[in-house]
């Protein structure tokens, strides 16, 4: 089974920064997208970010791009989305998810970790 798990969410002044994880399962990195998605309670979930082992490329939406790095130990089986210069805009639940290459829907979701950015 497709498993993914998020986590690393906290507390974190404005300006800081937050190291998240996905620890991932059950399926062939070479055949799968990773991405990172955000929802705001009571609004839609926005795609963030995504990596592709395949032919390592990285993605990233423009309300985050220049601050927010994705990585990985594919041999870890761990995908990273690193956030630097945090602002109380980027506080939402992020979650991270899987989506097999050449197919435009992510259908593996792993539970979300709620990042706060406050001071």
């Amino acid at each position: 089974d497709v498993q993914l798990q998020a986590s690393g969410g906290g507390l974190v002044q404005p300006g800081g920064s937050l190291r998240l994880s996905c620890h991932a399962s059950g399926f062939e990195f070479d055949e799968f997208v990773i991405g990172w998605f955000r929802q705001v309670p009571g609004k839609e979930r926005h795609w963030v970010s995504c990596i592709e082992k395949a032919d390592g490329r990285t993605l990233y939406s423009e309300d985050i791009e220049g601050r927010f790095t994705v990585s990985a130990v594919f041999s870890e089986n761990t995908v990273y989305l690193r956030m630097n210069n945090l602002k109380p805009e980027d506080t939402a639940v992020y979650y991270c998810a899987a989506r097999e290459i050449g197919n435009t829907q992510y259908d593996y979701w792993g539970q979300g970790t709620l990042v706060t950015v406050s001071s």
